[in-house]
């Protein structure tokens, strides 16, 4: 691998957007001989994916008209990232003075939003960047030695995305470049992926409301490949175990509080109706393991309630909820409280995402 990294790093100071010789060289390397070489190296990098290694998937490319500026091969779980646009991934990228090979635990440009996926503006991919190194740090305490610059020397503005979307970075200088320096750093951002994977699996990337899509599409498209193409989706235990550690979490700050809750999940479009002081206060809780809530799925019936009963009903968002999913059923823990009480819907936008759709009895 060492004589391809540094043959791939000469290659770039000869780099033109025609498809010279020098050109067709370095995509032969990019797409074909360093695939290969990370393909020698499944054992060691699938074992560092863990779980998600069963379906270790290498690919490379030099560009699909005009050669790019960033020629990339990378690696990953099919199933979490079946695509280049898709999902988390390790991706090697050459700094275009040929100064080095920069190993990175990169993401697409795009994401599951609103039922499908979408390009994202760049203040959301920084964020999205921003939350996977969080998560890494979260788990490992450190984001060492993957603290390098994500600036690789593009000018184009493709590939100035593919920098953009670099969330953790390692670069190996030329003189530096040796298959064992090369395949540490390889193994340990595969160990930084699974841990992002981790995540995605328990729909910490996603907000409720695409959580919930999720689940309606599992009913309506049970084929659709934005629910199962990157195994975002919890399974219906799952959902019931957020749900009762949601509920129990929001009975508790209840009490604390001097209301009296009851609950009426089961008969009303609302989970508890709590009484303090002759006054009832009509609350819905919505619990996930997503680490943020700015958008949640609500019903037709939910939404009536707010509207009509404004002023009187309180909105109990409880984030970050885990799970353990080695019990069976699988057990929640954790999870932040952020009560809104007399919460004002208008304030929010609704969208709608779904409809019941009827035949017509007059056809």
């Amino acid at each position: 691998m060492r004589d391809t990294l540094r043959r791939i790093c000469e290659l770039q100071l000869l780099y033109t957007s025609e498809t010279t010789p020098d050109m067709k060289e370095r995509g032969r390397l990019i797409r074909r001989v360093l695939a290969s070489d990370l393909r020698m190296l499944e054992e060691p990098l699938a074992a560092a994916l863990g779980p998600f290694g069963h379906d270790f998937f290498v690919e490379g490319s030099d560009g699909i008209t005009r050669k790019t500026e960033l020629a990339w091969t990378r690696f990953c779980s099919k199933e979490m990232s079946p695509r280049p646009t898709d999902g988390f991934y390790v991706v090697l990228h050459f700094s275009t003075d040929g100064s080095g090979v920069n190993i990175v635990v990169g993401c697409s440009s795009s994401r599951f939003q609103n039922g499908s996926s979408v390009p994202l503006p760049l203040d959301q991919l920084d964020e999205r960047c921003e939350w996977a190194r969080q998560i890494v740090l979260e788990s490992r305490g450190t984001l060492e030695p993957f603290t390098d610059a994500n600036d690789f020397g593009a000018r184009a503005r493709l590939p100035k995305s593919f920098e953009r979307a670099s969330a953790l970075v390692k670069k190996i200088a030329y003189d530096d470049i040796e298959d064992s320096v090369v395949e540490q750093h390889l193994v340990e951002a595969a160990e930084m992926l699974r841990v992002i994977y981790v995540a995605q699996s328990l729909g910490r990337e996603l907000c409720p409301a695409d959580q919930s899509e999720l689940a309606m599409q599992d009913i309506t498209r049970p084929a659709s490949k934005a629910s199962k193409g990157q195994g975002y989706g919890l399974s219906s235990a799952e959902r019931v175990a957020v749900e009762l550690r949601a509920m129990d979490i929001t009975e508790e700050w209840l009490r604390s509080e001097g209301y009296k809750p009851k609950n009426t999940a089961a008969k009303k479009p609302y989970d508890f109706e709590a009484k303090k002081d002759n006054e009832i206060l009509y609350v819905e809780v919505k619990g996930t393991t997503s680490d943020t809530a700015d958008a949640i799925g609500m019903t037709h019936g939910e939404v009536a309630l707010h509207q009509q009963e404004k002023g009187h009903t309180a909105l109990m968002l409880v984030t970050g909820i885990r799970l353990d999913r080695k019990q069976t059923p699988p057990l929640a823990s954790g999870g932040t409280l952020e009560p809104l009480v007399a919460w004002d819907i208008d304030e929010w936008l609704l969208k709608p995402t779904a409809f019941r759709v009827s035949r017509n009895a007059g056809t």
